[in-house]
Formats: C-alpha cells, sequence, structure tokens
C-alpha cells in the first residue's frame, strides 16, 4: 500500500508537470511503474490509460483554439492508429519488452535531457504523405507495444523536418499521443482480457484520479514557478537512471 501511494503521488507530480507543456507523460509513467516493480505486461496498459487523461485536456483546448492543422495531420495518424493497435495487442517476452522499453527510455531521456529553449519559427514545409504516413506507423507501433504516446520521438522529428512553428508541432503530438494511447490502450486491453491479466492492472486504478488531477491543474494553471528546462532535465535523470537499471536486467536475461 505504501508503494502504491508512492507512486500515486509521483504520477499525479507527472501529470502536473507534463500537461503544463503539451505532453501526456507515458515515458515516466511507464518508467516508474518498473522502477516500482510492476508486473510488464501490465505496464503499458496502465501507462496509457494515465496518458489519454491527462492528454485529453491539451487536445480539447488546441480544437477549441482551433491550432489543429487537420490538411497536415491526418497523413501522420492514417496508419499510426492501426499500428498502434497491432503494438497493443502483440504478445511479446519480457526479454523482448524490456529490451525494447530500455531503448525507448533511453532515447527519451536524452531527447529530454539534451532539449534546447524552442525557437519559434515560421518553418511550414510539405512533408509527402507516404513519409509522414510512415513515420507515424513506426512510431504508433512502437509506442502501442511499449506503452507510451510517441509524442516525444515525434515531436524531434517534426522539428528536424521543418514541419511547422513550435505551437503547431506541440499541438500535432498533443493530438497524436491522444489517438495512439487509445489505440494502444484498445490492443493492450484485449491481448490482457485474454491472458487473464486485467484483475493486476485494475488495482493501480487509485493513479487515474491523480493524473486526472494533476493533468487539470498543469493544463489549466501551468507550472508558473518551475523552468520548463529544470522540468525537463530532472525527468530525464529520472527515466535515464530506469533506462540503465532495465538495461542492466536485460542483459541478465539475454545472458
Amino acid at each position: 500500500m505504501v508503494k502504491l501511494a508512492i507512486i500515486t503521488t509521483l504520477f499525479g507530480l507527472t501529470a502536473l508537470l507534463y500537461a503544463s507543456v503539451g505532453f501526456g507523460g507515458g515515458s515516466t509513467y511507464t518508467a516508474l511503474l518498473m522502477a516500482g516493480g510492476a508486473d510488464y505486461r501490465i505496464v503499458p496498459l496502465v501507462a496509457l490509460t494515465c496518458n489519454i487523461l491527462v492528454v485529453s485536456g491539451n487536445s480539447l483546448r488546441y480544437a477549441h483554439q482551433r491550432l489543429i492543422r487537420w490538411n497536415k495531420l491526418w497523413p501522420l495518424l492514417t496508419l499510426s492508429v492501426p499500428a498502434a493497435w497491432l503494438g497493443g495487442r502483440w504478445v511479446v517476452s519480457e526479454t523482448l519488452f524490456i529490451g525494447l522499453l530500455w531503448i525507448a527510455l533511453l532515447l527519451a531521456g536524452l531527447r529530454l535531457l539534451l532539449a534546447k529553449p524552442a525557437i519559434d519559427t515560421v518553418d511550414d514545409h510539405p512533408i509527402a504523405i507516404w513519409q509522414s504516413a510512415g513515420i507515424g506507423a513506426c512510431i504508433g507501433f512502437y509506442s502501442g507495444l511499449v506503452g507510451i504516446g510517441g509524442g516525444i520521438f515525434l515531436a524531434p522529428i517534426l522539428h528536424a523536418m521543418r514541419w511547422g512553428n513550435a505551437k503547431a508541432i506541440a499541438t500535432a503530438c498533443s493530438l497524436f499521443i491522444l489517438v495512439n494511447s487509445v489505440a494502444g490502450f484498445a490492443g493492450q486491453w484485449t491481448k490482457l482480457a485474454s491472458l487473464e491479466y486485467l484483475p493486476d492492472a485494475l488495482t493501480y486504478w487509485p493513479v487515474l484520479p491523480a493524473v486526472v488531477a494533476g493533468g487539470f491543474i498543469g493544463n489549466r494553471f501551468g507550472v508558473f514557478n518551475l523552468s520548463q528546462m529544470l522540468i525537463k532535465r530532472l525527468t530525464a535523470l529520472l527515466i535515464l537512471s530506469v533506462a540503465i537499471r532495465l538495461a542492466v536486467q536485460w542483459v541478465g536475461l539475454v545472458t
């Protein structure tokens, strides 16, 4: 009970911080669950559920402000949604899951650690539909499999390809995270139901109201007293520490 209470508190704080910058926090939820000793099979479902609850508020706000650029976003979503469902539905061994997860966390942690302050630009370069669909499919499948929304991978790609300004990319990533988290959740739920692991996942229900509250506060008010760069650095250290731990565990499994 003490461990669950600690995880619940950390989930609420994570939701608050990520919602304030337009992301869901899936990579951090996953890291916290693995660090807390959760069964690897239920980790993606719990993390994706929290992602959905947090990023929904951001997506609704962006939609209300009419910031979503559907004409550029739909190619990214076309294949990412079924790919995320397939990733969530796929039954993998503990060795493969931990191997894929530590790589995902390593990349996510480095992304946050090395992030620089966003510089708003007027870039608006067109990207071929097939290219957008391919990017979305790859990130979607990987995200559904390990239980993250994928925005932390999509954002640097869109920035590198000069897809749009910082606000447009943040908006695109928020909706991308939402729809892929929903698709990945559906796949994970179906898989766990068939494997009879749903009761184990449901024991983590206390984290849900915590992330709803944290997400609302972060989305509504933002985090005014902390630098976003400081938030990213601290989160990166947490994710990287779990990534290293999982990498050591993975080496032990394959040797």
